[in-house]
């Protein structure tokens, strides 16, 4: 019932939007039912057992009294020892009545008990193989040779036999349309799943041959949902590398682009940004993101949707703060929109989970056919260029600063 109340709660303005007052209220209505009939059997079992016990106990004490009296009449016992049996009665009933009380509390106990029993017996699905060695300073050579990947439980694979190699510095963009396999990619990077079939490998190692945390430690993640948790600015920065000291994070924070806002805040980096960081704007968070990942300086970068969910403004403000991020490291892009990655040294495009098209934009547009139709489409929208604030057919967020062969 808690949890129904907290997400309806939670989700107040979606409930309030469309209407649904009356569905969360019946929806909360129908568990509290439940577990006001729950209780209402153990009431009545409560209810139930209590007169039995005074019956029995009633009818015990009548026992030994006329027992103890006819052996009293006899001679066998004194009356003092009648007595002393009566006394000893009335006081086993007392931990009698506990002790029921106490096996509901034992019953209660051992079904939570089962749950964390079954928490503790699962394990990891991804774990460091014996042998798996360390990875020292990796240089970023991110390679998918033949990967296929299918989702637990699922009737399909996700992606299949896809292939491509990144070398140290080069942006790579994975493009298609949802569903097409390219946020699975980026899992399978950071090793949230291993493939069904052929490797991922950094620096020519197997994934599977390292160890899971300092093949982390070489990747950084800015997520399509920006996540920031409740604390300072200075927690949320220093989260991408812990013990980091308040002058690496505010020149994390400046050269994202956040330095000025975060100093405008009442506390500055002290600042509590509340749950989620409700207290920023969408960009404000995706900035404080972009600096975690710059003060966790890691060769390899996956950008999942960086600019989505936030205004033409914000958008345009935080792809400065990209561009830097990007410098020096071997990136994956993760976008649908082709106008986002245009500008990098090697496009995938991804058709159902499998490659459809791999090479530079220009080389795309000339013999492939579905990748020029689906540029132009985002090409000739004009709210797409709002971005970076130039005219459709203009857009280049991840334009570097070389020259792409």
């Amino acid at each position: 019932m808690a949890a129904i109340a907290e997400e309806s709660l939670s989700n107040v303005a979606l409930v309030q939007a469309y209407n649904r007052q009356d569905t969360e209220t019946e929806r909360l209505e129908r568990e509290n039912r439940g577990i006001f009939e729950a209780e209402m059997v153990v009431t009545r079992l409560k209810e139930l057992f209590s007169p039995l016990t005074d019956v029995v106990q009633v009818l015990t004490a009548v026992v030994v009294l006329a027992l103890g009296t006819r052996e009293l009449a006899a001679g066998r016992i004194s009356v003092g020892g009648l007595l002393l049996f009566v006394a000893y009665l009335n006081q086993l009933y007392a931990p009698l009545r506990a002790l029921s009380r106490l096996s509901n509390t034992i019953y209660s106990a051992s079904a939570s008990a089962e749950r964390i029993i079954e928490c503790f017996e699962e394990q990891p699905g991804i774990r460091d193989r014996a042998g798996a060695v360390p990875l020292r300073r990796a240089r970023g050579v991110v390679e998918f040779d033949a990967v296929t990947f299918r989702y637990p439980g699922a009737t399909r694979d996700a992606v299949g036999n896809v292939s491509f190699r990144v070398e140290p510095g080069q942006t790579l963009a994975l493009v298609g349309r949802s569903g097409a396999g390219k946020s699975t990619l980026a899992k399978l990077l950071l090793r949230f799943y291993d493939p069904s079939a052929g490797a991922v490998r950094i620096d020519d190692v197997d994934l599977r041959d390292l160890r899971l945390r300092s093949l982390r430690d070489h990747v950084a993640l800015l997520m399509q949902e920006t996540l920031i948790f409740d604390g300072t600015v200075a927690e949320n920065i220093a989260y991408g590398r812990p013990g980091a000291t308040l002058q690496e994070i505010a020149s994390a924070a400046e050269a994202a682009d956040a330095h000025g806002f975060v100093s405008a805040l009442p506390a500055g980096y002290d600042t509590l940004v509340g749950q989620k960081g409700r207290r920023l704007s969408g960009g404000q968070r995706q900035r404080i993101a972009i600096a975690r990942a710059l003060i966790r300086d890691t060769p390899v970068l996956i950008l999942d949707e960086p600019t989505a969910g936030i205004d033409g403004e914000s958008g345009a403000r935080i792809l400065d703060p990209l561009h830097r991020l990007i410098s020096g490291r071997t990136t994956i892009v993760i976008s649908h929109n082709l106008l986002t990655a245009r500008d990098a040294d090697c496009i995938v495009m991804l058709e159902e989970g499998r490659v459809g098209e791999l090479g530079a934009h220009d080389e795309l547009m000339r013999r492939h056919a579905g990748y020029m139709r689906l540029y132009r489409a985002h090409d000739r929208d004009p709210a797409l260029a709002d971005l970076a604030g130039e005219p459709a057919g203009h857009l280049s967020p991840w334009r570097s600063h070389r020259t792409i062969g």
